[in-house]
Protein backbone atom coordinates (compact mmCIF):
# COMPACT_ATOMS: atom_id res chain seq x y z
CA UNK A 1 0.00 0.00 0.00
CA UNK A 2 1.28 3.27 -1.02
CA UNK A 3 1.51 6.21 1.88
CA UNK A 4 -0.14 9.17 1.61
CA UNK A 5 2.63 11.91 0.62
CA UNK A 6 2.52 14.83 2.53
CA UNK A 7 1.55 18.37 0.63
CA UNK A 8 4.86 20.25 -0.14
CA UNK A 9 4.72 23.92 1.80
CA UNK A 10 6.26 26.89 -0.08
CA UNK A 11 9.78 26.39 -0.75
CA UNK A 12 10.31 22.26 -0.24
CA UNK A 13 10.17 19.59 -2.36
CA UNK A 14 8.36 16.15 -2.18
CA UNK A 15 9.98 12.84 -3.17
CA UNK A 16 6.70 11.85 -4.49
CA UNK A 17 7.07 14.61 -7.29
CA UNK A 18 10.27 12.56 -8.00
CA UNK A 19 10.05 10.27 -11.00
CA UNK A 20 10.47 6.72 -12.25
CA UNK A 21 11.90 5.82 -13.80
CA UNK A 22 15.10 8.16 -11.73
CA UNK A 23 16.30 11.21 -12.98
CA UNK A 24 19.76 12.52 -13.29
CA UNK A 25 20.87 16.32 -12.55
CA UNK A 26 23.56 18.55 -11.84
CA UNK A 27 23.57 20.15 -8.42
CA UNK A 28 24.81 23.53 -7.85
CA UNK A 29 25.35 23.78 -4.50
CA UNK A 30 28.13 22.47 -2.65
CA UNK A 31 28.17 19.26 -1.49
CA UNK A 32 30.67 17.92 1.34
CA UNK A 33 31.97 14.82 3.50
CA UNK A 34 33.82 14.93 6.47
CA UNK A 35 35.09 11.49 8.07
CA UNK A 36 37.88 11.63 10.61
CA UNK A 37 38.20 15.08 11.18
CA UNK A 38 38.98 15.99 7.81
CA UNK A 39 36.64 16.69 4.46
CA UNK A 40 37.17 13.47 2.50
CA UNK A 41 34.77 14.73 -0.78
CA UNK A 42 34.03 18.56 -1.66
CA UNK A 43 32.43 20.01 -4.80
CA UNK A 44 30.40 22.34 -6.67
CA UNK A 45 30.09 20.25 -9.89
CA UNK A 46 27.86 16.89 -7.97
CA UNK A 47 24.92 15.34 -9.60
CA UNK A 48 21.86 13.73 -7.87
CA UNK A 49 19.39 11.28 -8.78
CA UNK A 50 15.65 11.33 -8.14
CA UNK A 51 13.41 8.86 -8.16
CA UNK A 52 9.79 8.65 -6.45
CA UNK A 53 9.76 8.24 -2.24
CA UNK A 54 13.35 9.11 -1.93
CA UNK A 55 15.60 11.24 -1.12
CA UNK A 56 17.95 12.60 -3.65
CA UNK A 57 21.31 10.51 -3.74
CA UNK A 58 24.26 12.82 -4.11
CA UNK A 59 27.22 11.72 -6.80
CA UNK A 60 30.54 12.99 -6.20
CA UNK A 61 33.06 13.64 -9.64
CA UNK A 62 36.29 11.02 -8.85
CA UNK A 63 38.83 14.43 -8.66
CA UNK A 64 36.76 15.76 -5.95
CA UNK A 65 37.49 13.04 -3.49
CA UNK A 66 40.51 12.89 -1.65
CA UNK A 67 43.69 10.53 -2.36
CA UNK A 68 43.07 7.46 -0.19
CA UNK A 69 39.97 7.67 1.20
CA UNK A 70 38.48 4.92 -1.07
CA UNK A 71 39.23 1.40 -0.58
CA UNK A 72 39.25 -1.13 -3.32
CA UNK A 73 36.42 -1.35 -5.49
CA UNK A 74 34.23 -4.80 -4.71
CA UNK A 75 31.23 -6.22 -6.34
CA UNK A 76 27.97 -4.82 -5.17
CA UNK A 77 24.36 -4.90 -6.58
CA UNK A 78 22.53 -4.53 -9.55
CA UNK A 79 20.52 -1.06 -9.87
CA UNK A 80 17.73 -1.63 -12.54
CA UNK A 81 18.26 2.02 -14.01
CA UNK A 82 21.73 2.47 -12.86
CA UNK A 83 23.53 -0.77 -13.56
CA UNK A 84 26.30 -2.91 -11.64
CA UNK A 85 27.49 -1.02 -8.68
CA UNK A 86 30.71 -1.16 -6.66
CA UNK A 87 30.81 -0.68 -3.84
CA UNK A 88 34.17 1.00 -1.43
CA UNK A 89 35.49 0.87 2.78
CA UNK A 90 36.23 4.48 3.21
CA UNK A 91 38.94 5.82 5.55
CA UNK A 92 40.39 8.77 7.13
CA UNK A 93 41.89 9.89 10.15
CA UNK A 94 41.26 7.13 12.86
CA UNK A 95 37.71 6.25 11.48
CA UNK A 96 37.12 3.51 8.61
CA UNK A 97 32.96 2.96 7.49
CA UNK A 98 33.15 -0.36 5.28
CA UNK A 99 30.97 -0.11 2.28
CA UNK A 100 30.39 2.87 2.93
CA UNK A 101 31.04 4.54 -0.54
CA UNK A 102 29.62 3.44 -3.87
CA UNK A 103 30.32 4.10 -7.87
CA UNK A 104 28.43 2.61 -10.86
CA UNK A 105 32.19 2.17 -13.36
CA UNK A 106 29.73 1.31 -16.55
CA UNK A 107 26.35 2.79 -15.60
CA UNK A 108 23.44 2.37 -18.42
CA UNK A 109 23.28 4.63 -21.29
CA UNK A 110 20.73 6.55 -19.42
CA UNK A 111 22.51 7.23 -16.51
CA UNK A 112 26.77 7.51 -18.22
CA UNK A 113 27.09 10.81 -16.62
CA UNK A 114 27.21 8.60 -13.41
CA UNK A 115 30.70 7.08 -14.64
CA UNK A 116 33.78 7.55 -11.97
CA UNK A 117 31.42 9.38 -9.78
CA UNK A 118 31.10 8.53 -6.64
CA UNK A 119 28.01 8.84 -3.44
CA UNK A 120 28.21 7.95 0.03
CA UNK A 121 26.07 6.57 2.93
CA UNK A 122 25.91 9.65 5.02
CA UNK A 123 24.96 7.31 8.74
CA UNK A 124 28.67 6.16 8.37
CA UNK A 125 30.20 9.99 7.85
CA UNK A 126 30.51 12.45 10.58
CA UNK A 127 28.76 14.68 8.46
CA UNK A 128 27.82 15.14 5.36
CA UNK A 129 26.61 18.68 3.87
CA UNK A 130 24.15 20.14 0.43
CA UNK A 131 25.07 23.61 0.65
CA UNK A 132 25.27 24.64 4.67
CA UNK A 133 22.60 22.09 5.42
CA UNK A 134 23.83 19.36 7.18
CA UNK A 135 22.18 16.00 6.06
CA UNK A 136 19.85 13.39 7.96
CA UNK A 137 20.64 9.80 6.44
CA UNK A 138 17.87 7.90 4.52
CA UNK A 139 15.94 5.63 7.22
CA UNK A 140 17.27 2.09 6.68
CA UNK A 141 20.49 0.81 5.99
CA UNK A 142 19.81 0.00 2.21
CA UNK A 143 19.23 3.36 0.26
CA UNK A 144 21.60 6.28 0.38
CA UNK A 145 19.38 9.32 -0.14
CA UNK A 146 20.25 12.36 1.82
CA UNK A 147 17.35 14.27 3.58
CA UNK A 148 17.71 18.44 3.89
CA UNK A 149 15.61 20.76 5.15
CA UNK A 150 12.83 21.36 2.54
CA UNK A 151 12.24 17.93 1.69
CA UNK A 152 8.87 16.10 2.73
CA UNK A 153 8.38 13.09 2.06
CA UNK A 154 7.37 10.05 3.48
CA UNK A 155 10.94 8.70 2.46
CA UNK A 156 10.93 4.80 1.49
CA UNK A 157 13.79 2.66 3.78
CA UNK A 158 11.86 2.49 6.79
CA UNK A 159 10.15 -0.12 8.42
CA UNK A 160 6.82 -1.34 6.12
CA UNK A 161 8.30 0.66 3.38
CA UNK A 162 10.13 -2.14 1.17
CA UNK A 163 6.98 -2.34 -0.91
CA UNK A 164 6.24 0.89 -2.15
Amino acid sequence: MWPTPIPPGPNEESVWAYPRPPALESVAARLRVVLGGRTIADTRAGLRVLETSHPPTYYFPPGDVAAGVLGPARRAGICEWKGRAVLHDVAAGDRRAEGAAWAYPDPTPDFSDLAGYVAFYAGPMEACFVGDARVTPQPGGFYGGWITPGLVGPFKGGPGSMGW
